[in-house]
């Protein structure tokens, strides 16, 4: 039989191959999710995410530093709080001296060009370790989306270019939209967490920020890993509501979430390459199961052949060192 298709042709050499890829990936499409700590030349180990680190903000200033010269320029800060600092309500939240907007403005003088986001919720500033308000065992949606409002402005007066609401409270992007744009803060963009699961895959996150629930679990509010469909409708009501970014979280148990949300919208889509997914690798690396490298590649070309515009990950230095080498 003589064969007049051969799909190897285009996988013979190297340079072949790089000619025909379809997918690409850049170090400015990673976001580095940074975690912060108060005081000076702090930098403590999270267990269960090796290499990853809480930092206080001058090393916070060197983690930025190296970041940037790797090509990866959009950051994304978490608080972790002592449990003296936090209350039922999140009050910490909105100190205008706190972690957060004291970070924020550190890094904005340092380092005008870069992308700062910061994430909106209440589980690292709350006692109950919820991502809203809690009375009697409830999650009260309207009290939290107000404080997520004024928490919002607070970070953006501090000098941050997007806001991310992570907490999956109903109305909240419009809500801070509505805040900011009365603050006159017509510039700061809002990247929502609009398809957040209630994922088993979140483990490492919750112990590196000590945010994990005191109680039940976070299911009345993030999402059913069983449905799509509502997803669908989670990005329509944020776009409607203003958002400029809309999120997938966690990545690579949603990859046909993904590919389903690019396909239904047309502003940008980012992804999170959670914390369980990095420790699996990790894991799997130590054990000599996998090559980490390998791994990490595959996993994130993978989220990006998906349809994610924007990757947030804690292999972002790593993959940015590889595709320096290797592009």
């Amino acid at each position: 039989m003589k064969l007049t298709q051969r799909p190897r042709r285009n996988r013979r050499t190297e340079a072949v191959r790089q000619m025909v890829a379809e997918t690409d990936l850049r170090p400015s499409q990673l976001v580095l999710p940074l975690f912060l700590v108060d005081g000076t030349q702090q930098k403590q180990e999270i267990a269960s995410m090796p290499g990853i680190f809480r930092m206080s903000p001058d090393l916070i200033l060197d983690e930025v530093a190296r970041a940037v010269s790797l090509g990866v320029k959009s950051f994304d800060l978490f608080p972790a709080l002592p449990e003296s600092k936090k209350d039922r309500m999140g009050t910490e939240g909105l100190n205008p001296n706190g972690l957060m907007p004291t970070t924020l403005k550190k890094i904005r003088d340092k380092f005008p060009d870069v992308t700062l986001i910061t994430d909106v919720a209440l589980d690292p500033y709350s006692s109950d370790g919820h991502d809203g308000v809690v009375k009697n065992g409830l999650i009260l949606n309207d009290e939290t989306v107000e404080i997520l409002a004024k928490m919002s402005v607070l970070h953006a007066k501090s000098g941050a270019d997007i806001v991310s609401p992570s907490d999956m409270m109903d109305g909240r992007v419009g809500a801070i939209r509505e805040a900011l744009d009365a603050e006159g803060l017509i510039d700061t963009g809002i990247l929502s967490y609009s398809v957040k699961y209630a994922s088993s895959f979140y483990g490492p996150f919750r112990e590196a920020l000590d945010s994990a629930p005191k109680f039940g679990d976070k299911k009345t509010y993030q999402m059913d890993f069983r449905n799509t469909r509502e997803a669908i409708r989670e990005i329509d009501l944020d776009v409607a509501e203003g958002a400029d970014i809309v999120m997938v979280k966690p990545a690579l148990s949603y990859l046909d979430v993904i590919a389903k949300v690019k396909a239904h919208t047309n502003i940008p889509v980012a992804a999170y390459n959670v914390s369980g997914e990095y420790g699996l690798i990790k894991l799997g690396a130590k054990h000599g199961m996998i090559d980490e490298t390998r791994a990490m590649v595959e996993t994130l070309y993978s989220i990006r052949r998906a349809g994610a515009d924007i990757i947030f990950t804690y292999f972002a230095l790593p993959m940015a060192e590889w595709l320096q080498k290797n592009n």
